[in-house]
């Protein structure tokens, strides 16, 4: 008797991929550490009862995610490495970039996740207003300084998320912010005074959010913050036809 609604096709995960499936999951629960080899190729394929090629497959997959790294030669072998933030943001870019996303909407899209880590950080204040003020003050010695400046205030934004206490919502803006790193580089070539004003306002908001933060206002932190990263779209994305694929490309 058929079932209800027409056959299914199941697919079958390669030994491949099943074996990369392993390995990353021992690198992500720490059974396998950052900086540590992987056995050899021999202890390997006997371990998983598969070929080179079959192994190699397993290799290409992690390391195309980012968590292994190869050397070929003599010396060479498969080594764990972290999970770079960097390569996430490749591919969120990639996926963006393919839906033709304009550039403007991963300014909306990191307004709305930073207005809520402001939220929670006005919530707790204490020692993170103290931290943050640190690295907003930083601002003054680079404030003539485009390129300077733009790192400067991609570490703000930085903090600001990793203060907020939201692991999730960090990891999610960090992507943004790599992209939107990327965007500043190209921004600051293409114009011959790219500074202008724009340096200056931001380490003021940057300051005038870290004195809301202190007195712990946290609504009028978030309308502030809203605010101020509303006029930075604006500033940054004054065509709103731009896409990723001008920036990322």
């Amino acid at each position: 008797m058929p079932l209800a609604g027409g056959s299914t096709v199941v697919r079958v995960p390669k030994a491949g991929e099943l074996i990369a499936a392993d390995l990353r999951r021992q690198i992500i629960t720490g059974k396998l550490e950052a900086g540590e080899p992987l056995p050899n190729e021999a202890t390997l394929m006997e371990r998983f009862g598969v070929s080179r090629p079959t192994l190699r497959e397993a290799f290409r997959i992690l390391e195309s995610e980012g968590i292994i790294t190869v050397l070929r030669g003599a010396h060479g072998g498969a080594r764990v490495q972290a999970p770079d933030r960097s390569t996430m943001a490749r591919y969120t870019g990639l996926l963006l970039q393919y839906r033709g996303v304009p550039l403007a909407d991963v300014y909306r899209a990191r307004t709305e996740i930073e207005v809520a880590a402001v939220g929670l950080l006005a919530a707790e204040a204490g020692d993170c207003v103290d931290r943050l003020a640190a690295v907003v003050e930083r601002g003054e010695e680079v404030l003539d300084d485009p390129h300077a400046f733009a790192k400067y205030d991609v570490e703000v934004h930085r903090t600001i998320m990793e203060l907020g206490g939201n692991h999730t919502l960090d990891v999610l803006a960090g992507m943004l912010l790599d992209i939107m790193d990327a965007h500043a580089a190209l921004f600051i070539s293409q114009r011959s005074r790219p500074s202008g004003p724009g340096a200056a306002v931001a380490l003021r908001a940057n300051r005038k959010l870290v004195r809301i933060l202190r007195r712990g206002e946290p609504g009028t932190a978030e309308a502030f913050w809203r605010k101020h990263l509303d006029s930075v779209e604006r500033y940054m994305t004054d065509d709103n036809e731009t896409t990723l694929i001008e920036v990322l490309s």
